[in-house]
């Protein structure tokens, strides 16, 4: 990796994939310190193993200098969490493989392994509880960028400035689309379900946490 100039928060994502595809290192590392703490929050929230999260950050920033002249533009968020969930499942698969092996070494006998239990993410249990019942068809009835804001917010636990950095929008607005989310999701759930309104995990906190 060669350093071709100093870059900072002044530079756009795009500008700075643009630098990385040129082979520029010092906008690679600025694009990693923008970007590896929501991406490691995020990971943690689906993998408990510190080591597998460390290494699949890594690996996405990797597979970023590798291919970042496949990006089409814009903001960097949604295109870095889609390498790094596929990075993620692969580092599963892997785990898998050697455990499979290391079961076949241990066994003297010829019964068939039996198949891992698939593994629950943190966000699979929660949006289990948002996304059944009438909660979940509250959910059906708001905009899908208000969802994004809730998943982001609530399911992965982002701050306000992580989430604004997955979705490529300003922090203001992450806070608008919040209070905007759960106003719909209320008055969508008192159509459902005329009474006092419980959200659950939508009340726990405001949206983001500190930034």
């Amino acid at each position: 990796m060669r350093g071709h100039g100093e870059h900072g928060e002044s530079d756009t994502d795009a500008a700075l994939l643009r630098a990385v595809a040129d082979g520029d290192a010092s906008a690679l590392a600025t694009l990693y310190e923008r970007h590896a703490g929501w991406l490691h929050a995020r990971l943690t929230r689906r993998c408990a193993d510190a080591e597998v999260v460390r290494e699949v950050v890594q690996d996405t920033f990797v597979t970023v200098w590798r291919s970042a002249g496949g990006h089409g533009g814009g903001e960097a968020g949604g295109w870095l969490w889609t390498i790094a969930a596929r990075r993620l499942v692969d580092a599963r698969r892997a785990q898998e493989r050697v455990a499979r092996v290391e079961t076949r070494i241990v066994r003297a006998d010829t019964a068939p392994d039996p198949q891992p239990a698939p593994v629950e993410s943190a966000e699979e249990r929660v949006l289990a509880g948002l996304e059944f019942g009438d909660v979940g068809t509250a959910l059906g009835r708001i905009s899908p960028e208000l969802r994004e804001v809730l998943r982001a917010t609530v399911v992965d636990g982002l701050t306000t400035r992580e989430a604004a950095r997955l979705l490529g929008i300003p922090e203001g607005t992450v806070k608008t689309r919040a209070m905007r989310a759960r106003a719909e999701l209320r008055a969508a759930l008192a159509q459902l379900n005329p009474g006092p309104v419980n959200t659950g995990p939508l009340h726990a906190r405001p949206a983001g946490g500190p930034a």
